[in-house]
């Protein structure tokens, strides 16, 4: 099939394809005579794969070392949970951030009368945590 079928059949747009063919994440796509890429189902399955794994939240690296553990069956389950769980780790870490930063920016909007005053503790509270410029 060409790129473009491959694309709605993975869910991966055809530009992200040729990225990830570019940097190595899939291998070079068979070419037609006129130059057209060509994929076969297994390399949609792979797209597939890896639009799951993305969609997820798995770095290029990460998706990169699942394949090959995917690929690789003599591999040990315990390395893929590994990836997975130092992967979990970061999404809880960037998840607290997230809720600690919506607190301060809630608790700040709170605090703001909202209305035709130009007093603002929103703007305060920024130019307070604003690095002094030189």
């Amino acid at each position: 099939m060409n790129i473009g079928s491959a694309a709605t059949s993975s869910g991966i747009s055809a530009k992200m394809i040729r990225y990830y063919e570019s940097i190595g994440l899939i291998g070079e796509a068979t070419r037609t005579e006129s130059g057209y890429r060509q994929y076969s189902e297994r390399d949609v399955h792979t797209l597939r794969f890896i639009r799951h794994a993305r969609d997820l939240g798995f770095s290029v690296e990460q998706m990169s070392d699942l394949l090959a553990l995917w690929r690789d069956r003599s591999r040990a389950s315990s390395e893929v949970k590994a990836i997975a769980l130092t992967h979990v780790a970061a999404l809880e870490a960037k998840a607290a951030t997230l809720y600690e930063m919506a607190a301060t920016l809630k608790h700040l909007a709170d605090t703001c009368h909202g209305d035709d005053r130009p007093d603002c503790p929103i703007l305060a509270a920024l130019s307070r945590a604003a690095p002094s410029t030189p």
